[in-house]
């Protein structure tokens, strides 16, 4: 027997989390409708957090796989980063900022995260394909 108490529903019995894996796919679903209804602003920034995510990890893979280094190619991903965001909610979303604190509150979500999962995959694989050793 568990140690830890389980939370129950009103009528006894514990939920499996289903609901819980059903509103985040909700939520990932809407992020590829355009102008999508955002109920929850949190539910929105998690959709950028995690993009960045992606974003990172994908031009981590591709500076890697070339042999690009230097201040370049840390600007490059800046400009590439800030852009995809940007163009992702003022174009296809085309939510009103504001409510989100203005654009810099949404540029700035998951940035830092987001630079160093790039920097890391970018590290890693260009070491691992372009050193001497």
């Amino acid at each position: 027997m568990s140690s830890s108490p389980k939370k129950r529903n009103m009528d006894g019995k514990i939920p499996n989390g289903s609901a819980a894996n059903g509103s985040v796919m909700a939520t990932f679903s809407k992020a590829f409708v355009a102008e999508a209804a955002w109920t929850d602003k949190d539910e929105f920034l998690d959709v950028i957090y995690w993009m960045r995510q992606i974003i990172g990890v994908i031009l981590g893979l591709i500076w890697g796989l070339l042999p690009l280094k230097g201040l370049i190619g840390l600007v490059i991903f800046f400009a590439i980063n800030c852009g995809v965001i940007y163009l992702y909610y003022g174009s296809f979303q085309k939510v009103d900022d504001e409510e989100y604190g203005g654009p810099t509150e949404i540029l700035k979500e998951g940035l830092m995260t987001s630079f160093s999962t790039f920097l890391v995959t970018w590290i890693i694989l260009y070491s691992s394909l372009h050193s001497d050793l």
